[in-house]
């Protein structure tokens, strides 16, 4: 019998959704991990999954308002044990990060059911990273796998809401947001107040203490509206007009990748030490935090070239971006005095060159070049005029782009 579990509310399956549903089907138990950025789908993921479920199944999330201290894991594992009996049941926890002491009591009831033979799978998911990986390593090691659930892509989007090239552009991936896109205002209200919102106030001020919260919320604005550009952290102060620090500003830039929500971008050097020292060019996860904090209009994709190449290299960077995070490779930019390649994907040994033309200006090529003869790329990708289709590109899965 299912509990509290309803219809998924969406047909659209994502790829991840079959990747969840074998694993629960091995043989050997481990605790599932499914985590990603708010607003992406991982609680309806989870729900198509185990709908299909043949077991008895409890979804309990630690966001709900009842929810009651230190013994909060343990009263839904005892309600998942009861209800399975001696079947195999499934217990899902959302948003298991807010419970405390979440990962002891996990450890140790996990550990008894093994013991003793308890058939009860588990699927834990959160939407703040570094507490959930905090949680695992230090206290679950050997035992969970992780699946991650990036933003939406253009495939997927076009596939389950129909967007076209430019709708996905200007709109993003957040499925949630996209019934909303024929009313741009209602649209940018949704994402900045339920997706913007609670991931700085909520989940960005879980993961450490911010000394200056309105000082991480303006890097965050900024580092949405300069998406694509380079901006030196002593720059950045003068532009913040704080009287800061560079350390706490690369500490907060650290908190907003985190929340896969921004990124700054280091500079390929071939070696990690001057990696580390450069300045960091802003990346979006998801053009639509741009849009919805811009004041633009879909129709200024046409009217105005500079914001339309804006946002084609940030949508090509966000696609790189995503990829990263769930652990494809890394994600770096090369600059040398004038010259620039805008994306370079290291995969292991392997790395690729990626340079974006969107009509915004003329490029003669030489960052490429420049580029190629002193590190020999494995792959040279142009995106745009003269080179690879953006829409290609976008639905490319990166594995093969840089294959």
């Amino acid at each position: 019998m299912l509990s509290n579990i309803p219809a998924p509310p969406h047909p659209y399956q994502r790829p991840q959704a079959r990747v969840l549903a074998n694993r629960l089907r091995e043989p050997r138990r481990f605790l599932q991990v499914v985590a990603g950025p708010r607003q992406v789908g991982k609680t309806t993921l989870v729900r198509q999954v185990v709908s299909g479920w043949n077991g008895p199944v409890v979804f309990a999330s630690a966001d709900e308002p009842a929810l009651q201290g230190r013994g909060w894991v343990q009263q839904q594992w005892d309600r998942a044990r009861v209800e399975s009996g001696r079947a195999e049941g499934l217990l899902v926890l959302d948003e298991v990060q807010k419970a405390p002491d979440w990962s002891e009591s996990v450890k140790r009831l996990w550990d008894e059911d093994t013991r003793h033979g308890t058939p009860l799978r588990v699927v834990l998911l959160g939407s703040a990273p570094l507490l959930i990986q905090k949680g695992l390593t230090e206290s679950l090691a050997g035992r969970f796998e992780i699946l991650f659930l990036p933003h939406w892509s253009f495939t997927e989007m076009r596939d389950a809401f129909g967007f076209s090239l430019e709708e996905f552009l200007f709109f993003g991936g957040y499925p949630g947001a996209a019934p909303l896109h024929a009313d741009v205002t209602r649209w940018s209200r949704y994402v900045r107040d339920a997706i913007i919102e609670p991931t700085l106030g909520r989940d960005v001020l879980l993961l450490t203490r911010v000394d200056k919260p309105a000082l991480l919320r303006r890097l965050f604005e900024l580092g949405c509206l300069y998406s694509g550009r380079i901006l030196s952290f002593t720059k950045q102060l003068g532009q913040l007009q704080d009287a800061g620090n560079t350390t706490t500003l690369a500490h907060y830039l650290d908190l907003l990748d985190a929340a896969w929500m921004l990124t700054g971008l280091q500079k390929y050097a071939g070696d990690q030490a001057r990696i580390r020292r450069s300045s960091p060019k802003f990346q979006i996860y998801n053009t639509a935090l741009f849009t919805a904090q811009a004041g633009l209009t879909p129709d200024e994709l046409h009217t105005d070239p500079d914001f339309r190449g804006r946002l084609v290299e940030s949508a090509v960077g966000a696609h790189l971006a995503n990829a990263a995070a769930a652990g494809l490779g890394r994600l770096h930019y090369w600059r040398q005095g004038d010259l620039e390649v805008d994306f370079v994907f290291r995969r292991g040994a392997r790395v690729t060159a990626v340079e974006v033309k969107s009509g915004r200006a003329t490029d003669s090529g030489r960052g490429m070049d420049a580029f190629a003869s002193a590190y020999n790329p494995h792959r040279r990708l142009v995106v745009g005029t003269g080179g690879m289709a953006l829409e290609t590109f976008l639905s490319t899965p990166v594995e093969d782009l840089v294959a």
